[in-house]
C-alpha cells in the first residue's frame, strides 16, 4: 500500500521538528508531506531540515485549503491512502498502523477518537460540550454515531481522496467532511486513540472562534440534511 502522511502546518516551528522525528522513527516506510500554510515563523526551514517533502503555500488558505492541497497531491500521485496528522504533537503516530487496516476491511475513512476509551488528553470542557453537540447533530440528521467529529487524526482510502480532492470544506472542515463523505455513501469507522496536549504554543481557534465554528458547522450540517432530504 502506497501511503502518504500529510501534515498541514501554520507557525509550528517549536513542534514540527519533534513530530517529524517521532513520525520517521515510528513509520519509516511511509512518505511524508508538509503543507506549510504560509507560516510567518521557521516552520518551513525546520520541516526541510528533516528531509521531508514540503509544499509552501504562497498565501494562507486556512486548514481546509491546506488539507485539500494534500488530498490533491495524493490524488495526482496515485497514493492508496492518505493519513491526516496535525503538526502540534497531539497525535500519536504509533496508531497509524492500527488505522490503515480498517481500510482493508471495506471502510473508506478511519477516524482516531479520543472519546471511545477516554484515555489521554480530552480537550477543554467547553470544547467537549461543542463536540457532544456536533455528535448529536450528525447522529440525528445522518444516523451516524461519530464520537469525535472534530478529530483531525484520520486515514482515507482512494475513494475518499478522490472525493476530497474536488469537494472539501474550507474553514473548520472535520465535521463537515464527515457529512460530505456520508452523502457520497462512503463508509466511516472510528477506533480509540490516545491524544496528547499540544506540545508548544496555542491553538489557532480561540474562544470567540469556537462559537463561530459551532454556529457555522451547525448551519452547514442542517443545510446538508435539508438538501439530502
Amino acid at each position: 500500500m502506497k501511503v502518504l502522511i500529510c501534515i498541514p502546518v501554520y507557525n509550528e516551528e517549536n513542534n514540527i521538528g519533534a513530530v517529524l522525528d517521532e513520525l520517521k522513527a515510528t513509520c519509516p516506510g511511509y512518505d511524508i508531506l508538509i503543507i506549510d500554510d504560509c507560516s510567518t515563523d521557521n516552520s518551513y526551514a525546520v520541516s526541510r531540515s528533516r528531509g521531508v517533502s514540503v509544499i509552501k503555500l504562497p498565501s494562507n488558505l486556512g486548514i481546509g485549503g491546506a488539507r485539500q492541497t494534500g488530498f490533491r497531491y495524493a490524488y495526482y500521485n496515485n497514493y492508496d491512502a492518505l493519513v491526516q496528522l496535525d503538526g502540534d504533537g497531539q497525535h500519536d503516530p504509533s496508531y497509524i498502523d492500527h488505522m490503515l487496516p480498517v481500510l482493508q476491511q471495506g471502510y473508506n475513512i478511519c477516524i482516531g477518537s479520543r472519546f471511545i476509551d477516554r484515555n489521554g488528553f480530552q480537550s477543554s470542557f467547553m470544547r467537549r460540550m461543542g463536540i457532544s453537540f456536533l455528535y448529536t447533530l450528525i447522529k440525528t440528521f445522518f444516523k451516524l454515531s461519530i464520537s469525535d467529529p472534530t478529530s483531525g487524526f484520520r486515514v482515507c482510502d482512494k475513494d475518499a481522496i478522490r472525493l476530497f480532492t474536488f469537494n472539501y470544506p474550507q474553514d473548520y472542515p472535520e465535521p463537515e467532511s464527515i457529512v460530505i463523505a456520508v452523502r457520497h455513501r462512503l463508509r466511516i469507522r472510528e477506533i480509540p486513540v490516545k491524544m496528547k496536549k499540544r506540545q508548544s504554543g496555542k491553538s489557532s481557534i480561540g474562544k470567540s472562534d469556537s462559537v463561530y465554528f459551532l454556529l457555522k458547522v451547525t448551519l452547514a450540517i442542517i443545510i446538508d440534511a435539508m438538501t439530502d432530504s
